[in-house]
């Protein structure tokens, strides 16, 4: 028997794997950080023999409440990835598990590998719509990828979108791959309609360097990227740096920054409510792209999210609160679930990566409603 994390994106440490029922594992740490929960590993053994993996410590883990009713994730081809037997209790995360194949994998949400990454990026390219840039280059010396799409011109709107400025929050990433499919599909004629009126940035991966480590919430040096917005800087958070300057030379009308959440089980947005300049046009903005979500998929819901910041009081350090200030622009973080989205529960493979690209296709739809009235 053997586990193993040394691959893009592996983590777990191998406490003890003597037994198959008696498995100890522990998740490392992000890199100069105390922040802690993301893992993916691979278990090679017996097929069809019962095996029980212990993840322990977990009660001082990033989001201790989000192993709650959580199921983790496994796939035999590392394409299709579904939810295993998983119960939490007392800070350790027990996995049941009788495996079909002699090698199987596991990870807290299905991954989304950097070669992948880099085969996004380079799909988009060999459209004529889309030319790739890059901003600089990360503390690891990996590109800062920037998309634009679209041909500028005057009157355009300028849409922002940036994903996984937390690295471990995976389905951020699948958000943007269906974004871009449909927005770069020459018979849709939501991207006809956006693309004869806007120019899109898109940033696929705002931490790659975190991504390839197998880091949750932190860049190679355990910055938080979603909390440097304020004073990004070349030393410790070059990804925001670069991307915040591109911002301001391009101008900016909209921003969409995609994560996932850990604890709660549903699809929602958190918007700008608390920053200064909040006024009763961006109220009516997030008002109208929220109802449009609304109506077009049964997968968002705006019962259940953050509390809102009372009137003056937003963390500008944050991504969508900054930009939002600065732009005085439509700007929303968009959250999505780890576990399963509870409005529509599936039991065999919870919230997916599938159902994240879905989830980025709608939101792109979504955009419509608004566009003619950013500015």
């Amino acid at each position: 028997m053997k586990i193993t994390s040394n691959f893009d994106s592996g983590n777990i440490k191998v406490l003890a794997s003597n037994e198959p029922l008696d498995i100890q594992l522990a998740i490392n740490n992000d890199n100069e950080s105390e922040f802690f929960q993301w893992f993916h590993f691979r278990l090679e053994s017996t097929p069809f023999l019962q095996h029980k993996m212990q993840i322990g410590g977990l009660e001082k883990s990033a989001y201790p409440e989000g192993w709650d009713d959580y199921q983790a994730v496994a796939s035999y081809d590392r394409q299709t990835w579904f939810r295993v037997p998983t119960s939490y209790e007392n800070g350790t995360l027990t996995i049941d598990f009788e495996p079909e194949q002699s090698h199987t994998y596991f990870a807290y949400f299905a991954p989304y590998s950097y070669e992948r990454h880099l085969d996004l990026l380079y799909w988009a390219q060999s459209h004529d719509a889309c030319e790739i840039e890059t901003l600089g280059e990360t503390l690891d010396g990996r590109d800062i990828s920037l998309l634009t799409i679209g041909e500028p011109e005057e009157g355009k709107k300028k849409i922002w979108i940036t994903a996984r400025q937390h690295p471990g929050e995976t389905m951020a990433e699948w958000f943007v791959e269906g974004l871009l499919h449909k927005l770069l599909d020459d018979e849709d004629p939501h991207a006809a309609a956006l693309l004869s009126k806007a120019v899109f940035y898109v940033v696929p991966n705002m931490n790659p360097d975190g991504s390839v480590r197998g880091h949750l919430r932190t860049n190679a040096v355990g910055v938080n990227l979603n909390r440097e917005w304020a004073e990004p800087s070349l030393e410790k958070s070059p990804e925001v740096f670069h991307v915040l300057n591109k911002m301001h030379d391009t101008g900016l009308d909209m921003y969409l920054d995609i994560h996932g959440d850990e604890a709660l089980p549903y699809n929602f947005v958190a918007g700008s409510e608390g920053i200064p300049s909040y006024d009763a046009r961006l109220e009516s903005l997030e008002n109208d792209f929220k109802a449009a979500l609304l109506t077009i998929t049964p997968e968002f819901q705006d019962e259940f999210g953050y509390p809102k910041d009372a009137p003056g009081e937003a963390n500008l350090t944050v991504a969508s609160c900054a930009v939002g200030e600065a732009f005085k622009a439509l700007a929303y973080t968009i959250e999505m679930p780890f576990k399963d989205n509870a409005n529509l529960p599936d039991p065999y493979y919870g919230w997916s990566d599938r159902r994240s690209y879905q989830f980025g296709q709608d939101t792109l739809a979504a955009i419509v409603s608004v566009v003619d009235k950013l500015r």
